[in-house]
């Protein structure tokens, strides 16, 4: 897992934030209220670097009841949770509405951490242990492993540090290579900097000096500065904690709730379909047209639930559903939101989106429902690029699509072929049989390599490009060799890049010394090219301008490699122009004699036997003469 969130969860006072400060290092409770009142009332966060190298962000979220909706603006964007029981009081209220909450949007992974277990006996923390396993069955954490910690004594906190550490492997990489979104957490102006956002991002990319769309506001603003964990980079990827520094808005006209996204990716709207859960625990069902908040992100709307199939949805049940929200908002397909009631407040069920820009609904309209259900399993288009996008794989075969679906593969041939007329999916083929890449994928990988490249150029001039096999395992480790070579044959065709035999270059780019290093590159050549058949050794020329090992091997394979010295045995080096004068004079010299010893050669050449003993062994592996006996032929 390269980046990812863990949040917090559990009733007031069980010991949520000395917990991350215990991990972490860092308290989160900055407010003078929570200082004074012991309790966190507005998220947190804390940055975590785990054993196993990678730096997590850690989001605290208040636990006690009048809070809820600001936890709720912390949990949406979080990957794993730590459910926090306290020893000395166990499962308490918010225990269970925040596990409830933490079931709805189906957080993927999570730990149950049992706090304070310096204050209680060792039996006790068994029987909290055991309440704890019981309230978790039936839900996405029935089969999380348990903790148990001393945040004041440190009891199990390196337990814990590297339980953490091994669940982040279950976890499933967030989408960065389709476009960019994130909910707004806080908003803040820097004196210097102007306006400030905070938030997760869900998915894609930020750069800076990206244009981004505020949403539902529909603002624009550009990127002007990024930070994760309070350090500036020029880039921000799905799964981290993320402050944006926004030019070109002003604070109050963004707030939490508001969306930033890729300009063109969102729209707002009044409408959500959902497929809708009420909670088991409820004692009433939910009835049409009920008045309820709904919590998507980081937003919390007024809306009404319009029932599809029945009059009232029972606890426990699921159905189609229409939110009609009283402000507008933006979702995605597949986005999960938390329902709580209007008065008295508290989390009664939850739901995920299936159209988030729906036209208003008929009830009870069997061909309305029918849609929406072939919706909720996904457009068949949606679906294709959803797995091409977020999966490990780069490039598919047709049978790799449909294994990751479940399409009828007619279906899914005539997608795919769509897909491909729409340029929307590129086609490359490998022994006659078709392969795909998402385009978006394709160039996402492109501005990849291209990066790759013109950093490996920086850094070695000299050098024709960078090794196929590393750039194979660095971008597309799991691509064979031919389908690797066919991409990127493809990415040549687009003027990406250049293949110079074992190595791939960036297009344009010819090898050559920097500016410094010109004069005594043209030395070195006039050097060998003054000097005939009877030429220095290389280690005369690592003397003579006192290069090191690594710049002379550099420089001789520069002019190796681009044929400007010929390599010859007992590392005899020769300028190409005098060899090619030799092999001239030898080639005239046979023609009119038939054949030419070594000594006959010597003196042809005007050189010793220690040159032209591997200047004529040289012609023969190079086919222009044969050797017999002791004299040579025209091969």
């Amino acid at each position: 897992m390269k980046h990812f969130i863990i949040g917090t969860a559990g009733h007031v006072d069980h010991g949520k934030t000395v917990l991350v400060k215990a991990l972490t290092g860092k308290d989160t409770d900055s407010l003078k209220e929570e200082k004074e009142r012991g309790i966190s009332i507005e998220l947190g966060f804390a940055p975590f670097r785990l054993p196993g190298g990678v730096m997590a962000g850690v989001v605290d979220v208040p636990g006690h009841e009048r809070f809820i909706k600001n936890m709720l603006a912390g949990v949406g964007g979080i990957d794993m949770v730590l459910l926090v029981v306290a020893a000395d009081e166990g499962i308490m209220p918010q225990t269970r509405e925040h596990l409830g909450i933490i079931d709805l949007l189906q957080i993927p992974e999570g730990i149950i951490v049992i706090t304070k277990v310096d204050v209680v006996e060792e039996d006790w923390v068994e029987l909290i242990r055991e309440e704890a396993r019981e309230l978790v069955q039936g839900t996405v954490l029935e089969n999380a492993p348990v903790a148990e910690v001393s945040a004041l004594t440190g009891r199990g906190i390196r337990e814990l540090t590297e339980l953490i550490d091994r669940v982040a492997g279950n976890l499933q990489e967030r989408p960065v290579t389709g476009q960019a979104r994130m909910s707004v957490d806080r908003v803040f102006s820097v004196t210097g900097f102007g306006t400030v956002v905070t938030g997760t991002l869900v998915e894609g990319r930020l750069r800076v000096g990206d244009t981004v769309e505020i949403m539902p506001e529909e603002f624009e603003a550009r990127v002007r500065g990024l930070q994760v964990h309070s350090q500036k980079v020029e880039t921000a990827e799905a799964g981290q904690r993320v402050a944006v520094n926004l030019a070109g808005i002003e604070c109050e006209e963004i707030a939490r709730g508001s969306v930033l996204a890729t300009p063109g990716l969102l729209k707002p709207t009044h409408r959500l379909d959902i497929r809708l859960k009420l909670l088991s625990t409820e004692e009433k069902p939910l009835v049409n047209r009920a008045r309820v908040r709904i919590h998507i992100g980081t937003a919390e709307i007024l809306a009404r639930v319009i029932l599809l199939e029945t009059e009232e949805l029972s606890p426990g049940e699921t159905g189609l559903a229409q939110l009609e929200c009283e402000l507008p908002t933006v979702a995605a397909r597949g986005d999960r939101l938390v329902i709580r009631s209007y008065s008295p407040m508290r989390t009664i069920g939850g739901g995920k989106v299936i159209d988030p820009l729906p036209p208003k609904r008929k009830r009870f309209n069997q061909a309305v429902n029918e849609n929406l259900r072939t919706k909720e399993k996904g457009d068949p288009e949606d679906l294709v690029q959803q797995i091409m996008a977020t999966s490990r794989q780069t490039v598919f075969t047709y049978e790799d699509i449909v294994r990751g679906l479940s399409l009828d593969k007619g279906i899914t041939r005539t997608t795919v072929g769509k897909l491909v007329s729409g340029g929307l999916i590129r086609e490359l083929f490998v022994d006659s049989k078709p392969n795909y890449i998402l385009n978006a994928v394709y160039d996402q990988k492109s501005v990849e390599l291209s990066g790759t490249l013109e950093k490996h150029h920086r850094a070695f001039p000299l050098r024709t490009g960078m090794s196929k096999e590393e750039i194979r395992s660095k971008h597309f480790p799991g691509l064979n060799n031919k389908l690797f070579n066919a991409l990127m044959e493809m990415y040549g065709a687009d003027g990406v890049i250049r293949v110079v035999g074992e190595n791939i270059a960036i297009y344009g780019f010819e090898p050559g010394p920097l500016p410094n290093q010109r004069q005594m590159f043209q030395k070195i050549e006039e050097t060998f090219l003054l000097s005939g058949l009877q030429t220095p050794g290389w280690e005369e020329i690592n003397s003579e301008y006192k290069l090191n090992q690594a710049n002379s091997e550099e420089i001789l394979n520069y002019f190796i490699n681009g044929q400007i010295l010929v390599k010859l045995e007992d590392s005899i080096l020769i300028h190409r122009k005098n060899l090619d004068k030799a092999r001239d004079s030898v080639v005239r010299f046979l023609a009119e004699n038939g054949q030419i010893s070594l000594g006959e050669a010597r003196d042809l050449l005007q050189t010793s036997r220690k040159f032209a003993l591997p200047i004529m062994n040289y012609f023969d592996k190079e086919k222009v003469t044969r050797r017999t006996d002791d004299k040579r032929v025209l091969y």
